[in-house]
């Protein structure tokens, strides 16, 4: 939408994780580092966790994208909430491994057999397995068995957790000991602060071939850092919010307005989930009676912030409109020079 008005090759800001945005922060680069540690060891477990949108999956990806040893064969999985014999069959079919039935022996069998062959081929197995939050403590205990294929005294598969501050609780559990003592590197990552969010925000820029300088002024960052908390997935959402306001408002800088305005507006949407507050509590659940001033008023307030919300969303269509008008525009201005060029022909 408003990468030709900006000068874009492309949206800078896109929530899928792609390395050639990847950005290091010190915290970021720690964790990256000791996936590669635990690369060049070959055995063993690393676990990286942190909270929603810190950029945990980028890391994954990142990693993927850049591993030279053509000797590693590498699968990720996103979870669920697995079962032990759930996530074997998720493993032999991201491995692409054949099994003859859906019996857990049988499995473990075929899966055993691949790192063998793997073995054979000069070839070990990579296990990256994403919103590893999400397994029960059995489930973690099965990856654990898993690493107890060996051949020559060496593991034929190795794996790296990624997952939410939930993790550490499932790692740290009493019955969990043993895998606690495979576990060779661990890292925590953390929001940006108001430099790394200066950083990133122009990193993406400069990705996408950015032709505009100065389109966000020193003291946005500060304010962007403080709506976002500078978490990284927030950070995407609401800069890719504010560069399609500024290409409807016509913009050629993010003004502190232009972002106090938008963070406004996202607030009563469910866009991007900013400020990360409950929408709504206990008491708001319980049923409303009409029998006191006191819930009259209530009725009056919550009337009150229907009509601010439909007024936002009325405003919002206005824009929206405005925006395709001007899409319009932009094709005829377009078609019209193709004809003149024609007629010049």
């Amino acid at each position: 939408m408003y990468e030709s008005y900006y000068g874009f090759s492309e949206r800078p800001f896109q929530l899928s994780p792609d390395p050639r945005f990847f950005f290091a922060t010190s915290h970021h680069q720690r964790a990256l580092s000791y996936l590669q540690y635990g690369l060049d060891q070959g055995e063993g477990f690393i676990v990286i966790t942190g909270p929603i949108g810190t950029g945990k999956t980028t890391i994954a990806r990142n990693l993927l994208a850049n591993i030279a040893d053509e000797n590693i064969v590498a699968a990720q999985l996103v979870t669920t909430k697995l079962s032990p014999d759930e996530l074997l069959e998720l493993v032999a079919a991201e491995f692409k491994i054949k099994t003859d039935s859906n019996n857990k022996a049988d499995i473990l069998q075929s899966i055993e057999q691949f790192l063998v062959q793997l073995n054979k081929q000069g070839k070990r197995a990579l296990l990256l397995v994403d919103e590893a939050q999400n397994l029960p403590s059995e489930t973690v205990e099965e990856l654990r068995m898993l690493s107890n294929f060996q051949l020559d005294n060496k593991p034929l598969i190795q794996s790296f957790l990624l997952g939410q501050e939930e993790l550490k609780d499932i790692i740290s559990a009493p019955e969990m000991e043993q895998f606690r003592q495979r576990i060779i590197a661990s890292a925590h990552l953390k929001p940006l602060n108001v430099e790394e969010v200066k950083n990133y925000i122009n990193h993406r820029l400069k990705q996408a071939n950015c032709n505009k300088d100065k389109l966000f002024p020193e003291e946005a960052f500060q304010l962007i850092f403080e709506k976002t908390l500078g978490v990284p997935r927030k950070i995407n959402i609401f800069v890719d919010r504010l560069l399609l306001f500024g290409f409807l408002e016509e913009l050629d800088t993010i003004t502190n307005e232009a972002i106090n305005e938008v963070a406004s507006e996202m607030s009563v949407e469910l866009t991007g989930s900013l400020d990360g507050s409950e929408l709504a509590n206990e008491q708001s659940a319980q049923p409303l009676v009409v029998n006191s001033t006191e819930n009259v008023e209530n009725i009056k307030n919550v009337l009150r912030e229907v009509e601010e919300i439909l007024e936002t969303t009325i405003q919002q269509k206005v824009k929206m409109t405005r925006y395709i008008d001007k899409l319009l525009k932009q094709k005829n201005r377009q078609f019209a020079e193709l004809q003149v060029k024609d007629n010049e022909n």
